[in-house]
Order: structure tokens, then C-alpha cells, then sequence
């Protein structure tokens, strides 16, 4: 398991579809390269896949991880719920197969609807039993979760209180089943944004050291006069607002909308100049002394030169990774003086 936080791209996968070769989808995220491939793939055992092929879906998984040098990060969504047992019941099972036999594959398992704090601690002791009973040093196998239930969202602060000081590595937004839970309502335009949540979403996740992951997109296609097309726009909307609100990554469902995420939440070629500059000057006035620094106009204290470094931070821990989409975004000369640039404001 690596010791990089980075999670542009949540992108799911059914494990298992009813075609010819049951594991296409979950072979094409495998298989995918450059900006199409996302930061976490995540094997989906749970509502992705049908309910007859949960069983073949954690057999394709198991098969094919290993057969692939995926650039990015495994977590398998696994069958959960706070209020039924029989949907826990074969959730450890899960956890226990792929840890017993895929573990060295993969960096954790995603747990969906749990409930309050002790249903969170109640799945990372699952996590732990397989650890244990397989052979692996605890923590190894990492915890996320996926907050759409309302005692999720009750108990949210706690859980990501417990998560600094766990296997919890992200939180995850899933509005469908929130909205449901909460009987929220389509009334034409959509269902709700749930902009709060996400806001406290992101709070409690960095207060916990946590990653947080907004919710999925699935208006997939739009039809105008005749042509169907891919929905660029609003999923771009969508993501830059995750983005402003401080989210580390996005929720996937399709290569094209991994693209989007990958690079909205990479900064622009724009961006990193401008605050590499901006470090570059702060830090050459450091050196002569100068007290007050004022920047393109900008009166530069602590707080202003932590955005800066974010930008140069982000960039540096995408490079470490994937330095094949930082090369491709990036002049050289540019990538080399972040690379290279010192970020102590004092």
C-alpha cells in the first residue's frame, strides 16, 4: 500500500455485466492509460453490479488485478448496509477473499452505506480480522467509505475523528442514496446538490487527515436534434465545484468523465506558474531581508502563501505517481523550478 494521498479520480467499475466477457468494463479501467486512467479504480461489487452476479464479480476481480500493472491505486466496493446484516454478512466475506487473495493488489476496500460511528468501526474491524488472519501487518489494507445514509451524515465529525487515527483514508459522497434516505425529491431540474454536505464534507475530512471524494454524475448523455452526446459541460460544472469547495477528487463513472476529473483538479499550466512565481519572489525577498512582501499587488502573509504551496504540493504529489501526466502538462523548465522550490514560508 502506498504512502501517496492522492484521489482525483474515484472511478468505478461493475465487476461483473451480463455480456460475453462479464468483466469488460472492469478490464477497460485495468487497462487504461494516461489521463484515462484514474488515481483509484474501484471494482464495483455492490450496486454496479446485478444481484445474480455479486459471486462472478468478485471472481473477475480476483482473477484480474494481478494480471495488470495498474498506475494508480485498487479499492474494491464491497457489499455493506448499517441496517442489514446479510448485506454485512457477505461483505466480510468479500474483504476476507480479496485480502486472502489479492492483498499485496490492492490498497484497501470501500464500504458503502454505513451507518453511525460504530458501523464505521465495525467495518474497519473487518478489515482488520482479514489482515490478521492472512498475514498482513495492521493498517495495511485501508478503509473508505461512502456517506449516504443519514446517520452517516449525523455522526460525520465523529467518523472522521476516528479516522485519524485509523486504516480510514477518505470519505466519499453518495447523494443518490442520501437523497432517497432523506426522501428528497426530483422536481425537474434534478435532484438536490447537497452543496452543505459537501462543504462539511471537506471540512471534516481535512480536520481528520482524511481525503473526501464527491458524489457520482450519471446524466451521462445528453439529445438535441437528433444527436446524442457525451454531457462535458455539466459534469465539468459539477467537478469545479468540488474542486472550489476543497475536495480532493471526484466520483467517475465513465473514461471520458475520469479525463474531466484528472484535470480539473491538476492545476493548470496557468496556475502553476503564477504561484511558482510568486513563491520564487517571496523567497528571494526573504533572503534580502525584506519584511512585509506585496506580490502582483497582493500583500503576502502565511495564510496567502499556503495557497501557493497547495498548488506546487498538488503538483509535486501527482509527479510522484504519475509522472506521465505531469510531463505532458507541463514545460519542463516550469515542472523542474516546482520541483525544485523551496516551501518554508518562514
Amino acid at each position: 500500500m502506498g504512502n501517496v494521498r492522492l484521489c482525483r479520480t474515484f472511478q468505478t467499475a461493475p465487476a461483473a455485466v451480463p455480456k460475453d466477457d462479464s468483466a469488460k468494463y472492469l478490464r477497460s479501467g485495468l487497462e487504461a492509460e494516461g489521463f484515462q486512467a484514474p488515481d483509484w479504480l474501484v471494482p464495483d461489487m455492490e450496486d454496479g453490479t446485478a444481484p445474480d452476479m455479486k459471486d462472478e464479480g468478485l471472481e473477475n476481480t480476483i482473477e484480474l488485478i494481478p494480471e495488470y500493472d495498474f498506475p494508480g491505486s485498487i479499492w474494491p466496493r464491497v457489499e455493506w448496509s448499517y441496517e442489514d446484516a446479510s448485506f454485512r454478512d457477505r461483505g466480510r466475506e468479500q474483504i476476507d477473499r480479496l485480502v486472502a487473495e489479492i492483498g499485496d493488489e490492492i490498497d484497501g476496500v470501500v464500504v458503502p452505506k454505513v451507518g453511525r460511528l460504530s458501523d464505521v468501526e465495525r467495518a474497519a474491524d473487518a478489515v482488520a480480522e482479514a489482515e490478521a488472519e492472512h498475514g498482513y501487518a495492521d493498517g495495511s489494507i485501508g478503509l473508505s467509505v461512502i456517506i449516504e445514509t443519514a446517520r452517516a451524515k449525523s455522526d460525520l465529525r465523529k467518523i472522521a475523528a476516528f479516522g485519524a487515527d485509523s486504516r480510514l483514508t477518505a470519505l466519499v459522497f453518495g447523494p443518490v442514496d442520501y437523497t432517497a434516505e432523506l426522501g428528497g425529491r426530483d422536481l425537474g431540474d434534478g435532484r438536490p446538490r447537497w452543496d452543505g454536505l459537501l462543504e462539511e464534507l471537506s471540512n471534516e475530512a481535512s480536520a481528520g487527515d482524511l481525503l473526501s471524494i464527491g458524489g457520482p454524475f450519471d446524466d451521462l448523455f445528453k439529445e438535441r436534434a437528433g444527436l446524442t452526446y457525451y454531457n462535458a459541460e455539466d459534469y465539468a460544472d459539477q467537478v469545479e465545484r468540488e474542486a472550489e469547495l476543497g475536495l480532493d477528487g471526484s466520483w467517475s463513472l465513465y473514461p471520458k468523465q475520469t479525463i474531466q476529473a484528472n484535470t480539473i483538479h491538476m492545476p493548470t499550466p496557468e496556475e502553476l506558474e503564477r504561484d511558482v512565481s510568486k513563491i520564487e519572489r517571496f523567497n528571494e525577498a526573504k533572503r534580502e531581508g525584506t519584511g512585509a512582501v506585496t506580490l502582483d499587488g497582493q500583500m503576502v502573509d502565511e495564510a496567502t502563501f499556503k495557497n501557493f504551496r497547495n498548488t506546487v504540493e498538488q503538483v509535486r504529489t501527482i509527479h510522484e505517481t504519475r509522472p506521465e501526466q505531469t510531463d505532458e502538462r507541463y514545460d519542463e523548465e516550469l515542472l523542474e523550478r516546482a520541483l525544485d522550490l523551496e516551501l518554508s514560508y518562514n
